[in-house]
């Protein structure tokens, strides 16, 4: 990737379209917010994967970040807890646990923060 400076930030040019990154969210994205975004969506399409593998497919799922910041080391982000609301006619909870644990040893976002960002998850059930 390849990012062009511009007055407010920067930008790339990839095959889905621009990506803006500023610090400023008028002129694009913070990159904190893409960092959460990363691991937030990797966990999450791998976590469909898993419970699919287990045949316990989703029909939806959401998931939502609480992001905890540290303002005195330059508010770098400490803990992301992942919360999927997930939903399916055959969701077993014990299962479902098991498959958010192994979805996050196979996230490749979530293992590249492994040791400096506490990864939290809960979820609940939709039938």
């Amino acid at each position: 990737m390849e990012f062009t400076a511009k007055e407010h930030g920067f930008v790339a040019h990839l095959s889905y379209g621009d990506l803006h990154v500023s610090g400023d969210e008028q002129y694009g994205f913070r990159p904190f917010q893409l960092l959460v975004s990363s691991i937030a969506v990797c966990g999450a399409g791998v976590l469909r994967k898993v419970l699919e593998k287990m045949r316990m497919p989703c029909s939806d799922m959401k998931v939502t970040a609480d992001v905890e910041r540290n303002e005195d080391k330059a508010n770098r982000v400490e803990k992301i807890h992942l919360h999927y609301v997930i939903t399916g006619e055959q969701l077993q909870a014990d299962k479902v646990k098991k498959a958010i644990d192994l979805a996050r040893k196979n996230c490749p976002m979530a293992q590249s923060v492994e040791g400096s960002i506490l990864i939290t998850e809960t979820f609940e059930l939709v039938s």
